[in-house]
C-alpha cells in the first residue's frame, strides 16, 4: 500500500540548468567546476559520497565514505581493507560513487574500477590525520561483530596508553583506494522532474564524449 505521507513528499527543483554549450568537454574539469561551486555554496560535507560495491555473489551494498583527493586519474578515499567494502572490492573491482549536493540540487554519478593507492600515499594521508583517528583505525575491527561499545572503548584506551609518547604507524589493514572512472554523469535538478543529465563516456580512442540523457 502506498503511504501518502511519504508519497506526497516532493520538491520542485529550480535553481539552475545544465546545457551542452556550458559544459567542459572533460568530466574532470566539469567536476572541478561543480566541486568549487559546492564549496563556495557552503554545501555540508561536500566530500561525502555514496560508495556502492558488489560481492562475488552479486549482492550490492552502499555506504557513505569521504572523498580525500581527486585528479585526472580518479577519486581517492581511505578505509579498512578488511571491512565488508574492502572484501567486496577485492572480489569485484567494479564500483560506483554518488555525490548528492542538496543545496545546489545536483548529483554526480561515477562508475568505474577501483584499486589500492600506493603504500606511500596511504602513509602520507594516515600521518596527516588527528591522533584519535589514527588510533581508531587500529582499534576498530571494522565490519566485524563486537560484544559491546565498551569493547571498542577499552581497545582505544589501551592504544592511547601505548602511543602516549610516540605516534602510531599506519596499520597494514588500512589505506587508500582510487576509483578510476569509466562513466561520469552530472545531474542538475529541474522543474517538473525534467532534470538535466549529461553523461560522459570514453570513445574507442580514449577521448571523453558527453551526451544528454532523458531524465
Amino acid at each position: 500500500m502506498i503511504n501518502p505521507k511519504v508519497a506526497d513528499l516532493r520538491k520542485d527543483y529550480r535553481k539552475a540548468s545544465l546545457d551542452e554549450q556550458d559544459i567542459a568537454q572533460d568530466p574532470f574539469v566539469q567536476f572541478d567546476t561543480w566541486w568549487q561551486e559546492a564549496l563556495n555554496a557552503g554545501v555540508d560535507e561536500a566530500n561525502a559520497m555514496t560508495l556502492s560495491t558488489v560481492s562475488k555473489d552479486g549482492f550490492p551494498t552502499s555506504r557513505i565514505v569521504l572523498l580525500k583527493s581527486y585528479d585526472r586519474d580518479g577519486f581517492i578515499f581511505f578505509t579498512n581493507y578488511s571491512s565488508k567494502k574492502g572484501q567486496n572490492m577485492a572480489e569485484n573491482p567494479h564500483v560506483a560513487l554518488l555525490f548528492f549536493w542538496r543545496e545546489l540540487e545536483r548529483q554526480v554519478r561515477v562508475e568505474g574500477s577501483v584499486r589500492k593507492v600506493s603504500p606511500q600515499d596511504s602513509d602520507i594521508y594516515y600521518n596527516s590525520r588527528p591522533l584519535g583517528s589514527r588510533i581508531g583505525a587500529i582499534a576498530s575491527p571494522q565490519s566485524q561483530v563486537i560484544p559491546n561499545r565498551e569493547y571498542l572503548e577499552a581497545a582505544v584506551s589501551k592504544l592511547e596508553a601505548e602511543y602516549k609518547d610516540h605516534a602510531p604507524q599506519r596499520p597494514e589493514h588500512w589505506g587508500g583506494y582510487i576509483v578510476v572512472p569509466e562513466l561520469v554523469e552530472f545531474w542538475q535538478g529541474r522543474s517538473s522532474r525534467l532534470h538535466d543529465r549529461i553523461q560522459y563516456t570514453k570513445d574507442a580512442g580514449g577521448k571523453w564524449q558527453p551526451v544528454r540523457l532523458a531524465p
